[in-house]
């Protein structure tokens, strides 16, 4: 089959399908990746074929309007035309053409390529590692966990996602007059959908539509290796502590480099900083022996090397993180909204992670202490193993292919 995979957004938004279709090729698919033109060498690193979208959410969020969008809602709001609308109509555009030319066509919730499921029966289907986009009663929006919501609103929270397509109608409304396709639907709301997500973590909601699956986390091998002079600090002594927060705009109080070097010193510990778009300025670290910054790494061979993990909650590094059964302590740097509270305080649940503490809110002493916790507690080590365990009897890429595979994804 020709399968297209189209998604926006940051990384975590866009690794999971490129470990997918590496996946899918693998099988004998002809597989095309469709996103932002950013992700061109991410995509070739897994031999996909690549089809750029003119829709650059990282390069939006690093800019000055973009910085002043996540601190101020309304303005985001009242702004929102300007900034992203001419994006979406872009990227729907491009979408839409690589969706002519496939069998079947895997889609993130973002892209709002939902909105033209109706030119494709039986051709699309929803594919996501965040289940925010079906209501249900057994858990929050994970978007809105941070929020604190009593769960008798668990399934009135996904009105959220309902509100945000509202906010894009007059960029798809465009987008289908421009393509010759009638006025707006809704059959988005009735495709199957698949998530990267793992029952042993998360319980499938028992109230989903039977054509919704959890397949397990989609754990893939990345093609990048462990440089030399990572794998020399990684043998030169005791297993480090690994900090890293994503490909997101800090937000915090703290003097980050300061509170790395006073966490290293006061719990006679080593670190690997993982930069990532997050981690800007480490220029007065590099005279530290017993700290190594790194610009990127494939986290499913670092993280069994190291002792512990602090990080932003991210969905695919906490995956590789559980995977590892590495503890960790998550710093939500979206929050109160975001999704990373909530893969956080569920990990803090299973007893494989500290309770979270949002990063513009984590002071040095809060920081310090937690982070003696996460070195010492032997609960969260336990626990960790076990649930690595879990997942180590299911594969949630295999799981996936066969269900993307089914002339027509039901049961």
């Amino acid at each position: 089959m020709k399968i297209a995979l189209l998604t926006l957004g940051t990384r975590g938004d866009v690794q999971p399908y490129a470990v997918l279709g590496e996946a899918l090729q693998r099988r004998g698919h002809e597989v095309v990746l469709s996103t932002a033109r950013n992700f061109e060498s991410l995509a070739r690193s897994y031999k996909l074929d690549f089809e750029p979208v003119d829709a650059d959410f990282q390069a939006l969020l690093d800019s000055e309007e973009g910085k002043q969008m996540m601190k101020n809602p309304i303005l985001a709001q009242r702004n929102f035309g300007r900034w992203v609308h001419p994006m979406i109509q872009s990227a729907l555009d491009t979408f839409y053409k690589v969706s002519l030319q496939s069998d079947k066509i895997l889609f993130h919730g973002k892209t709002l390529a939902g909105f033209f499921a109706d030119q494709f029966p039986n051709k699309m289907i929803r594919a996501n590692v965040i289940p925010a986009f079906e209501p249900t009663a057994e858990f929050v929006n994970p978007v809105l966990s941070g929020v604190g919501l009593p769960s008798m609103l668990n399934k009135f929270s996904y009105k959220l996602t309902e509100f945000s397509y509202r906010m894009m109608h007059k960029p798809v409304l465009k987008f289908r007059q421009e393509n010759g396709l009638s006025s707006l639907t809704e059959g988005y709301k009735e495709l199957p959908s698949i998530y990267g997500v793992s029952h042993h973590f998360l319980k499938e909601p028992g109230d989903y539509p039977a054509n919704s699956h959890f397949t397990g986390f989609w754990y893939g091998e990345s093609p990048a290796t462990l440089s030399p002079d990572v794998m020399k600090f990684l043998q030169e002594g005791s297993p480090p502590l690994l900090v890293t927060f994503g490909s997101m705009p800090l937000a915090t109080k703290l003097n980050m480099q300061q509170a790395m070097i006073q966490l290293a010193e006061k719990l006679n510990t080593r670190i690997i900083i993982v930069k990532g778009w997050g981690f800007e300025n480490t220029g007065d670290l590099k005279e530290y022996k017993s700290i190594k910054i790194i610009e990127s790494a494939p986290y499913e061979k670092l993280l069994p090397l190291v002792k512990a993990v602090i990080h932003h909650g991210g969905i695919g590094t906490m995956a590789e993180c559980l995977r590892a059964g590495k503890p960790f302590l998550t710093c939500p740097v979206l929050y109160p909204m975001g999704d990373q509270h909530f893969w956080g305080q569920l990990a803090f649940q299973k007893g494989c992670a500290l309770k979270p503490i949002p990063l513009k809110k984590i002071t040095q002493d809060q920081l310090i202490t937690a982070g003696y916790e996460l070195l010492t507690k032997p609960n969260l080590y336990n626990n960790s193993r076990r649930m690595a365990d879990l997942l180590h009897t299911e594969n949630g890429i295999d799981n996936a292919i066969e269900l993307i595979e089914k002339p027509i994804l039901s049961t």
